[in-house]
């Protein structure tokens, strides 16, 4: 194994990793791809990022290298996607443990970086708030991308930053973010995407989604559960950003405030003095803000009730101009239960009045 890849920001940008790896080095290159365990609580209701001691099955291949198998399982009462994700991904998946702050990520990087053999690093981030200011109005997650990016200066390792998808995370507006980026690198292009597609029947990274969609040549208006605005997707979707470590280092103020943290308060101290919040602190509040009963399962829907309100929700929502959506977004504001979306995704790929837009839907409109 030779290379060594970081999903900056956890969640969907592994499977961005994964894709990118494919641009640069071809699906059957080995690699490695560390990232995060720290994922919306719909999926681990637990706030904040999960570490080592949080999973059971975890393959230690050297001392500070936990790679997620598809055996690896999250104690309870917290989730994780990332052992599906493993048995889905071609490159192996390492967990970023981020509790010893900048310093211990730097001490998993450096010690990845030896297992694999790999004599650089390529950090990837889906859509771009690694390099936020701090100040963007809409920006929402920026801990984990700038800790990530401290810690690959920290591990004294060549490192490329590269940003893909720009403004898909819908966290810095488009003419905020590009003139940061410069020209793209490389577009991304269909044949990049098969060995991710399928994730996309299940995994709820819209980001991801999104990215892969506009490589596969979606255009239009989409809407996500995540954005507070559609997305347009047009070529610029599609193209990937290289940066330097020092380049993305100078653009980020937080990543240059955690140069040096040992630990994970010290890191949400760093956030709420440079970006006037703390993630972690706001998903700790959402978490105790829901619901202490779990609903009691109830019984699907039939598959003619199904079609049916999946229509008349469909020309409510194309008549909002967009053309496009996430399955996510089809999921939830419809509240299916995962038998519910199963039958009724499969129901809409069978349609054959339905053009093909996967891993988003492309809306029918009167």
């Amino acid at each position: 194994m030779r290379r060594l890849l970081i999903a900056a920001g956890g969640g969907g940008d592994a499977i961005t990793a994964a894709l990118l790896h494919t641009a640069l080095y071809g699906a059957d290159s080995p690699a490695l791809v560390l990232t995060y365990a720290w994922e919306r609580l719909v999926v681990d209701p637990v706030p904040g990022p999960r570490g080592a001691g949080d999973f059971t099955g975890l393959d230690a291949v050297a001392p500070g290298v936990d790679l997620i198998t598809a055996g690896t399982a999250p104690l309870a009462p917290a989730g994780s996607l990332l052992p599906r994700l493993a048995a889905g991904l071609r490159p192996r998946l390492g967990l970023l443990d981020p509790h010893g702050g900048t310093l211990g990520l730097a001490r998993q990087i450096a010690a990845a970086a030896a297992w694999c053999r790999a004599g650089r690093v390529d950090l990837v981030d889906v859509g771009g708030d690694i390099v936020a200011r701090g100040d963007e109005p809409t920006l929402r997650s920026p801990l984990g991308d700038a800790l990530a990016l401290a810690a690959c200066a920290a591990a004294a390792l060549p490192t490329t930053v590269y940003v893909a998808g720009p403004g898909l995370d819908n966290e810095i507006p488009l003419p905020l973010l590009l003139p940061r980026l410069g020209a793209p690198a490389l577009g991304l292009e269909s044949r990049h995407t098969d060995g991710v597609l399928p994730l996309f029947d299940w995994h709820p990274s819209e980001a991801s989604a999104l990215l892969v969609a506009a490589a596969r040549g979606a255009r239009g208006v989409c809407g996500t559960r995540d954005a507070p605005a559609p997305l347009t997707l047009d070529d610029t979707a599609r193209h990937v950003h290289r940066l330097t470590l020092e380049q993305a280092l100078d653009l980020n103020p937080l990543a240059r405030r955690l140069a040096g943290c040992g630990g994970l308060a010290g890191a949400e101290a760093a956030s709420e003095a440079v970006c006037g919040f703390s993630e972690i602190a706001r998903e700790r509040a959402r978490a105790a803000a829901l619901p202490a009963d779990v609903p009691r399962p109830r019984e699907p829907a039939d598959a003619a009730a199904l079609t049916a309100r999946f229509a008349d929700w469909e020309r409510r929502t194309a008549a909002q101009g967009l053309t496009h959506v996430t399955s996510r977004r089809i999921a939830e504001e419809l509240e299916l239960s995962p038998p519910e979306a199963l039958a009724l995704f499969g129901a809409l790929r069978r349609d054959p009045a339905r053009p093909p837009a996967a891993p988003l839907w492309r809306l029918l409109a009167d």
